[in-house]
This record gives structure tokens, C-alpha cells and sequence, in this order.
């Protein structure tokens, strides 16, 4: 039976340090959500062969966003990316060393972009409109970050710029983008999205004030904490957008593709849209365009 025992050496190959710090059993945890990751990006790779071609946009979003979130939870299982800071605030002055693993932030630049652009192209709203969006959780993202290092109460300054950039943000998804989707007869499902997404990013902001921000709870609880929430928002958004994308109507929704770029959405019928000419379309029908365009 020994040959089959499996144990987790990580905290001996790089041992943790401070007051607060990642336990065994954390890095157990962080191990276990590494493999969901890997797992749910194996997977929409596979189910991304079964998808037509040109209606793969989402898959695309979702395996970046699962593939950073492998690599970046297998960093904080591993006890690696992250530094010591001195926690001083109105919560506890007692002037503590924590483990703070700026790991996780990574993984948010990437994953919250992922999904506001999904709602993004669903709802219709324009490129500029996802654009200020993505920069919005960027801002509130790194805003956090900066707090997370801030060994003074200032930290709760940063907090607070976080927090605003992430009120904008859910203003634009849900209010602005909700109209845009009307118009596009995708109401229901986007709204079922957005306030699916929404609803776990409100969370985001407690879990922070307990952990890096606050130090309440330690560092294995609050990794516990994150590590729920990645699941649920990334994973989750990940395969309700996945399962809905069925039914979608993507030349209505004007982000079908073809191998002569995005087709629009009125006009847009090419030939190898066509299964009847699909086999006889001459590969040379528009030599210019394909240096610029690939299948999505």
C-alpha cells in the first residue's frame, strides 16, 4: 500500500514563514482546487472540437482563464509568490507577520477580464464599453494589492478606490449592459449571467477584509475562503455560459466568425456558413482577408 501513499511535501521543499502562514492542510485544499482547474481546462478544450466553427469565442476566454488559475493556484499550493508583510490596523495592532500570496491577484487580472468580456460580446455593448469595464477590474483589483502591501491604515484608503472601481463596474454589467442585451433578445440569460457574476464579486470584498486586509482569519482560512469563490465564480460562470451557449443565436448577436472575420449581423452570410457549400468553397475566395482573420 506505500507504494500508492501520496504526501504533500511542499511546505518542507519551501517552508513557510511569519505569523500567519499557510498550513498543511491549506496547501492540501489548494492542491485539490489546483486539479479542479486543470480538470475544467481539459475539459473545454475537448468540448471545444464540438463547438461549430466560429462560435468558439467563449471556450477560448474560459480555457486562458482556467489555465492561469492551474498555474497560479499550484504556485500558492506549493508555498510560493508571496512576501511577509507587518499587519498594523484598527482590527489588530498587533503588528503580526503575513503570508501575503500575490499569486491570487494574478489570477484575478485574468479571470475577471475573461468573464466581463463574455458579458461583454453577449450583451452587445461596444468594444470601448468592454474595454473600460476590463481596466475597471483592474483597477480594482490592484487596488487591493497595493492595500494588501500597505502596512498602515492607509490600506483601507486603497480598499476604498477598490471598492468604488468595483461599483462602477457592476453598474455598467448589470444596468447598462442589461439594456444592451434587451436589444439584442438575449435578456434572460444575460441577466441570469450577470447577476450570477455579480453576486459572488460582492463577496470578493468581505473575504479580503478578513484576509490580507484585516487579518482576521489566517491565512489557510482565507485561502479556503478564495479558493470557494474562484470556484464558483470562474468555474461556474464558465460552464453556465458554456451550457447556454447552445441556443444562442451568434450572427444575431453579431459574434459569429469566419475565416473572412466577424460576420455582421444583418448581412452576414458567407459562404462556408453554408453546409451545402462548405466542401466547394476554393480556399483562395478571399486571399487579402486571411492574413488577418482566422476561425474562432
Amino acid at each position: 500500500m506505500s507504494l500508492f501513499a501520496r504526501d504533500n511535501d511542499a511546505l518542507r521543499t519551501h517552508p513557510p514563514a511569519g505569523d500567519q502562514y499557510l498550513s498543511n492542510n491549506g496547501s492540501n485544499w489548494l492542491y485539490a482546487v489546483t486539479a479542479l482547474f486543470g480538470v475544467t481546462l481539459l475539459g473545454l478544450f475537448a468540448h471545444k472540437f464540438k463547438a461549430r466553427a466560429g462560435e468558439r469565442l467563449f471556450h477560448y476566454l474560459f480555457i486562458v482563464a482556467m489555465f492561469v488559475g492551474l498555474i497560479t493556484y499550484f504556485a500558492n499550493a506549493s508555498d510560493l509568490a508571496w512576501d511577509l508583510v507587518r499587519q498594523s490596523n484598527q482590527i489588530n495592532r498587533s503588528g503580526l507577520l503575513r503570508q501575503i500570496f500575490w499569486a491570487k491577484y494574478v489570477f484575478w487580472v485574468v479571470a475577471f477580464p475573461a468573464i466581463i468580456i463574455a458579458l461583454g460580446v453577449l450583451s452587445g455593448v461596444s468594444w470601448a464599453t468592454i474595454f473600460f469595464n476590463v481596466v475597471l477590474s483592474w483597477i480594482w483589483i490592484i487596488s487591493y494589492l497595493v492595500a494588501a502591501y500597505t502596512t498602515s491604515n492607509y490600506k483601507w484608503g486603497f480598499f476604498a478606490f477598490g471598492v468604488l472601481a468595483h461599483l462602477m463596474l457592476a453598474y455598467s454589467t448589470m444596468a447598462h449592459s442589461g439594456k444592451s442585451a434587451t436589444r439584442v433578445g438575449i435578456r434572460r440569460d444575460y441577466t441570469m449571467l450577470s447577476a450570477y457574476a455579480n453576486f459572488f464579486w460582492l463577496l470578493y470584498p468581505i473575504a479580503w477584509g478578513l484576509s490580507d486586509g484585516g487579518n482576521v482569519i489566517g491565512v489557510t482560512p482565507s485561502f479556503i475562503f478564495f479558493g470557494v469563490l474562484d470556484i464558483l465564480l470562474v468555474i461556474g460562470f464558465a460552464v453556465m455560459t458554456i451550457v447556454l451557449s447552445r441556443r444562442w443565436d451568434y450572427n444575431r448577436l453579431n459574434i459569429a466568425f469566419t475565416q473572412y472575420g466577424r460576420v455582421p449581423a444583418l448581412a452576414g452570410h458567407y459562404p462556408e456558413k453554408d453546409p451545402a457549400n462548405a466542401a466547394t468553397v476554393p480556399a483562395a475566395t478571399a486571399p487579402a482577408s486571411r492574413g488577418h482573420h482566422g476561425v474562432v
